[in-house]
């Protein structure tokens, strides 16, 4: 047990002090997943077809062939999607953090001005948007490199912050060997951040969300914005009000072709304006918790 690779424990019943700015309950962050042009095709030299995270039910690869109808619901994201998430962010003037893929940024240079101008902080969200539990070692180490380069080229800066999604057993491992972030999101573990020392180098885990995410309108759980809204209300409604005496995060998860459709941006709004009715909650960008916290709570060895 004393092998054991997994901390089953963390804070347990004594989480630290978030001491979020302005004395706020929770600390809110929205994150919009740009993956678009950046899936699984084989225009992209892939030998299938994207499956994952779309408006067709049961959709299943299609060996060495363009799955046209899976395309087109991916260039909505980037063509109208991205748009309509940029529009609504940006009239409250709320940041927001953005999950990026390089080979999907490279390829709409506008959305990213757009993200630069509205002061969104674009983080890494690898190479590819593809699964690489099985990817070589050799291979996913060739693509955060792709990712680092093509980051910096096309925003002008190497990312502070880190999330691949879809990893391997190396993922974290190449992160913190050949990245120099932050903080890394590939965590669901907590509501709060927390320090990795599994490598030699201290990684800041900033957990993000797979259940107050809008791609369970493409695998399960919601239907309708309404339920959409639901969950997150009652979300933040709960953690808003154990931050009395615990403050904690809420993450927020969309993704350009999902929330992006009208029916469902609808509830974002409405999400967005309840939260909006309360004094002590903290919306900001992930890169402004990750400095918060680093700040508040450094990594053990700055503490000796």
């Amino acid at each position: 047990m004393n092998n054991y690779p997994r901390d089953m424990v963390g804070y347990a019943n004594s989480p630290p002090s978030a001491q979020w700015p302005n004395e706020a309950r929770v600390a809110v962050q929205f994150v919009v997943n740009y993956e678009e042009g950046g899936e699984n095709s084989i225009l992209h030299g892939d030998p299938a077809s994207e499956a994952f995270l779309s408006e067709i039910p049961g959709a299943q690869p299609i060996p060495g062939m363009r799955h046209m109808n899976m395309d087109s619901v991916y260039e909505y994201g980037s063509r109208v999607g991205f748009w309509r998430l940029l529009r609504i962010f940006s009239e409250r003037k709320l940041p927001v953090t953005v999950f990026g893929i390089a080979m999907a940024l490279q390829r709409n240079p506008q959305a990213v001005q757009a993200m630069l101008d509205a002061q969104w902080e674009i983080a890494s969200h690898g190479y590819r948007w593809i699964d690489y539990q099985h990817v070589s070692e050799e291979t996913e180490t060739e693509h955060f490199h792709k990712a680092m380069d093509i980051h910096k080229r096309i925003t002008g800066s190497t990312p502070k912050g880190w999330y691949l999604g879809r990893c391997s057993e190396n993922s974290h491992r190449i992160a913190a060997q050949h990245g120099n972030f932050i903080y890394n999101a590939d965590s669901y573990a907590d509501e709060l951040p927390y320090w990795d020392y599994t490598y030699d180098k201290p990684q800041l885990m900033l957990p993000y969300t797979l259940d107050v995410n809008d791609m369970r309108f493409a695998n399960q759980g919601f239907s309708t914005g309404n339920d959409f809204f639901s969950y997150l209300k009652d979300s933040f409604d709960i953690l808003y009000s154990e931050g009395s005496t615990t403050p904690r995060m809420m993450s927020v998860g969309l993704h350009c072709r999902l929330m992006g459709r009208p029916g469902r941006a609808a509830s974002l709004i409405r999400f967005l304006d309840y939260l909006q009715s309360f004094n002590q909650v903290w919306i900001s960008r992930r890169i402004d918790i990750a400095h918060h916290w680093r700040n508040l709570h450094p990594p053990a060895s700055e503490n000796s």
